[in-house]
């Protein structure tokens, strides 16, 4: 009873109660009636596409424009916590836990399989196997680069601000505090945190079931096991399972201690890759890439496909723009909570540029090594990822020195890549329905934990790759809308902070960071 008790006086009950019934009507409609499911998740798709397109456009670029500008504002030496406040982790465990948390399981599965892709099939005209590589590189580097990161700055440093340096509660509602002030803890702010916690969840699913394709590619190829639905099923219960035991020990010592392992096992994976590759190769396309991507993103940023018989931009931008606005609360929330003690010019930054480089070098070294085999007609690769995209990476390594041990790091980094992104999402879910609260209970964690597990297989019982893509694009529609309000509220209250107090000093203060 005692026990009871406390889970119920850390509980928001509108918000869970809400959050909670959405998620199960949701999953009883998709096992009680898939084709239902299936065909309202296509009409869903097609009419989002068609009616808001432009609005995760422009949306995405007026967010990474605001995050540009606040490295340079005069905010940014402002501190998250009040200017004597120390940072709770080192640089390598936050980047570690903030890079798991914000690409993960979606990165592995597209390393290989988009840059392939976008070269088989380009959206654009061509002049040569050299155009169609560099052309399918920006391509992928756009889709991955600052858009995405800026939208996780805008939700993370805005829930950051407001909680560790104005006490407000770590939950989407408190973006909205200069807006509508006390008024978020009605029922606007109950409404907001219902959406940012279903948006999370619907995220996380999706990449879970992306990494359950994967992890069931490389069991087939290593071990020869069928791929079915019902083994990804199984692979979903089994590392929700391992989440859930993460989740519960908390953010010092599972999450972090995971994440940090992950990086390890990505880095390894990264270095062999490149040593075992065209090294020459995939340097130059880093660079060349690079480039070209600075050089196209205005362009890129706020074109939008007038051709009514092209789906590409439907398929590929408008996915994931989406996919990365309906993860913001998730990876917003938790990279908010890992981030006491910096200011934002140090969050912006390095939130921003870390991430989107190690991002690019692993699209450079992945899908520069698959693309350099397919011309030098070595390996039909294109056609393997057009059958099943996740089979990609499994079939590049296969064509490498030591393809037996490689893949199974590959399964393994999946796979923890997965508990990662699960754990930290049902943290997150766990924090926004306790109203706030860093340190929730953990019987609610285990209610998300299940929660986020049953959500990705839902999906695949109900439509696959489909219904994973409308799962964001529904989720991500509200939420863009929220974002650019909060915006707008965190110019507002910035700039009320250096009015009431002045321009914070340069120098940081020196103290003992935990790692």
């Amino acid at each position: 009873m005692l026990k009871a008790s406390r889970i119920f006086s850390a509980m928001e009950p509108t918000v869970f109660l809400g959050s909670a019934a959405l998620v199960i009507g949701f999953v009883g409609l998709g096992v009680g009636w898939p084709e239902v499911s299936r065909a309202l998740f296509g009409a869903l798709q097609d009419a989002i596409i068609d009616n808001f397109g432009w609005l995760y456009i422009l949306g995405a670029t007026l967010m990474l424009a605001f995050v540009l500008y606040l490295p340079f504002s005069r905010f940014r030496h402002i501190r998250l916590g009040g200017d004597r406040a120390v940072p709770e982790f080192g640089y390598l465990s936050w980047l570690a836990m903030m890079f798991s948390a914000g690409m993960g399981t979606g990165l592995v599965f597209w390393g290989v399989a988009e840059p392939l892709t976008h070269w088989q099939t380009p959206p654009f005209p061509v002049d040569s196997q050299t155009g169609a590589v560099a052309q399918a590189m920006r391509l992928a580097f756009f889709h991955w680069g600052l858009h995405p990161w800026a939208v996780y700055i805008v939700f993370g440093l805005s829930i950051a601000y407001f909680h560790f340096r104005h006490e407000l509660p770590l939950a989407p509602r408190s973006l909205l505090y200069p807006i509508i002030g006390r008024r978020i803890y009605g029922p606007i702010g109950h409404a907001v945190d219902i959406l940012a916690t279903v948006g999370t969840l619907f995220g996380v699913a999706t990449s879970l079931g992306l990494g359950a394709m994967q992890i069931n590619a490389g069991l087939t190829r290593s071990w020869d096991i069928p791929q079915a639905q019902w083994v990804q099923i199984i692979i979903i219960g089994v590392i929700t399972l391992i989440a859930t035991i993460s989740v519960v020990s908390g953010v010092g010592q599972g999450i972090k201690l995971l994440s940090r392992f992950n990086v390890a096992l990505a880095a390894l994976l990264l270095t062999f890759l490149l040593l075992a590759g065209p090294t020459i190769y995939l340097i130059e396309v880093f660079v060349t890439s690079t480039g070209a991507y600075l050089q196209h993103l205005v362009q890129m940023s706020l074109w939008l496909d007038l051709r009514p018989e092209n789906t590409w931009q439907s398929d590929w931008t408008l996915f994931y723009w989406s996919w990365w606005i309906s993860w913001s609360p998730f990876v917003g929330v938790f990279v908010a909570r890992i981030s006491r003690g910096r200011t934002i010019g140090e969050f912006v930054l390095a939130v921003l540029l870390v991430p989107v480089l190690l991002t690019f070098l692993w699209l450079s070294v992945f899908g520069g090594t698959a693309l350099h085999l397919q011309m030098a007609g070595t390996a039909d690769l294109a056609q393997t990822v057009a059958g099943d995209a996740a089979a990609g990476l499994h079939a590049l390594l296969a064509r490498l020195p030591l393809a037996a041990y490689s893949s199974v790091l590959a399964t393994l980094m999946v796979a923890v890549f997965f508990v990662t992104s699960s754990d930290s999402g049902s943290l997150v879910d766990d924090m926004v329905t306790s109203g706030g609260h860093p340190h929730p209970p953990r019987a609610q964690r285990v209610f998300w934990a299940v929660a986020e597990g049953t959500v990705a297989a839902t999906l695949l019982i109900s439509g696959g790759l489909t219904a994973l893509r409308t799962a964001s694009l529904t989720s991500g529609l509200p939420m863009t809308v929220f974002l650019l309000v909060a915006c707008l509220g965190l110019f507002k209250a910035l700039s009320a902070d250096v009015a009431a107090h002045g321009i914070p000093p340069r120098r940081a203060l020196r103290g003992d960071i935990r790692n």
